[in-house]
């Protein structure tokens, strides 16, 4: 008999009590069939469901699933690191509606299962770069972005898509910005293969803190483009103001391309800290997915539209 001591297990291997109750408490409130017939015995893909292995990941080892669900900028649950993970009790992630809306033809709301049933999920483990200096391998998992805008059928004026998050004045945080939160992309970028919406990532479905059940994950951008517990998507002909944008025009601009060239005014982003790591490495164009956006910006000076 082969007995463990705790010192001889992986952090790795241990799901956060936090992230585990979270889970229970999902699957529990969505009443999703889809859901519910996935769960297997073991704890490994709890909740999600067949997935598709996606050629587009990075073959980069992923940054350990404690750090990814502990480590997090969600300023609605608190804007410490440590904050979005314990307060998770302030969004309750089931029942759910996304709408979709503005220039579109055919405006809808989806359900969080009818999510599921769009297409065939995948995994995608994508590199993630935080504006702080900081980045993680995370292996998401969601649909394509462009797949969800085929079903509402663009009009031919849309130009730009903007991203409204959830808020809860009574259970969230006041102040810091301007409430909810804004972010947007250009129709091209929101269509362009690696931008998906995800609902999961580790195999599991997405944890509060992480923004259940559904964000956005552009993974050559910013984090902060990366808008949370996502409640409507609009459809518009005029560029969006996004949050930061408002909060800090200087510092954040509405592309939030990863570029190592352009320095934040308060520290540099040339180079960065793999969480887990010790030292730091340097910071690649589009964080490293030069190839596949590169041609979406030609002729564009980066530094002006930064």
């Amino acid at each position: 008999m082969l007995i463990r001591r705790p010192a001889d297990i992986l952090s790795s291997e241990i799901t956060a009590p936090a992230v585990y109750r979270e889970r229970r408490r999902f699957i529990a409130q969505a009443g999703s069939l889809a859901l519910a017939a996935a769960l297997p015995a073991g704890p490994a893909h709890a909740g999600i469901g067949p997935l598709t292995p996606s050629p587009l990941s990075t073959t980069e080892p992923p940054t350990s699933r404690k750090a990814v669900t502990t480590y997090n900028n969600f300023y609605e649950l608190g804007t410490d690191k440590a904050d979005p993970a314990e307060n998770t009790h302030r969004l309750k992630p089931a029942p759910w509606t996304l709408r979709i809306e503005g220039l579109v033809n055919k405006p809808r709301s989806f359900g969080i299962d009818e999510l599921l049933r769009l297409a065939p999920l995948e995994e995608r483990i994508y590199r993630m770069r935080c504006v702080e200096g900081w980045s993680m391998v995370i292996p998401w998992v969601g649909i394509p972005l462009a797949t969800l805008l085929k079903q509402v059928d663009p009009q031919g004026s849309a130009k730009y898509v903007e991203f409204v998050s959830h808020y809860d004045r009574a259970t969230m945080t006041r102040g810091v910005l301007d409430w909810p939160y804004l972010e947007g992309l250009r129709l091209d970028e929101a269509r362009h293969p690696l931008t998906i919406l995800a609902l999961g990532l580790y195999g599991d479905v997405l944890p509060v803190q992480n923004g259940a059940p559904v964000r956005l994950v552009v993974p050559w951008k910013y984090g902060f483009k990366g808008g949370k517990s996502l409640v409507a998507i609009r459809l518009v002909d005029k560029q969006p103001t996004t949050s930061w944008m408002k909060a800090g025009p200087s510092e954040y601009g509405f592309y939030a391309n990863v570029n190592p060239e352009v320095e934040h005014p308060r520290w540099s982003q040339a180079t960065e800290r793999r969480i887990g790591e010790f030292t730091k490495r340097k910071t690649l164009m589009f964080n490293g997915y030069t190839d596949q956006v590169a041609p979406m910006y030609a002729g564009m000076d980066l530094r002006r539209y930064f």
